[in-house]
């Protein structure tokens, strides 16, 4: 197994919950929540177990009466989500058939002989 290969990252909530936060700053809950497709309670149980590992920071604040959480990668957080989606790559290049990887033969082919 790859070494970049992050199996905590690898959860699919916590992958969609990283790749949604990597081009932004800080983002609502409640656009997290609906973009994945979850409950508040999955939704927050993962920021918990990935604001625990250190890739992202919480902040709660009011807002029109109304208290709000947001939620933001850090740089540790930045990090794993680019090494994981690396290994992600390496393996989908791995895959790919010999006419979508040009002189590579596939696993149960021969090699022609000379």
């Amino acid at each position: 197994m790859d070494p970049s290969f992050d199996e905590f990252l690898h959860v699919p909530a916590r992958l969609s919950i990283v790749a949604l936060l990597a081009p932004a700053g800080w983002v609502d809950f409640g656009f997290l929540r609906d973009t994945i497709g979850t409950s508040d309670s999955a939704l927050s149980k993962h920021i918990s177990a990935l604001a625990n590992a250190g890739y992202v920071s919480v902040r709660k604040q009011q807002d029109k009466g109304t208290r709000r959480t947001y939620v933001q990668l850090t740089q540790e957080g930045r990090q794993a989500f680019q090494r994981h989606a690396a290994a992600l790559e390496r393996i989908v290049a791995l895959a790919r058939t010999p006419t979508e990887q040009p002189g590579r033969l596939a696993a149960n082919q021969d090699a022609p002989t000379p």
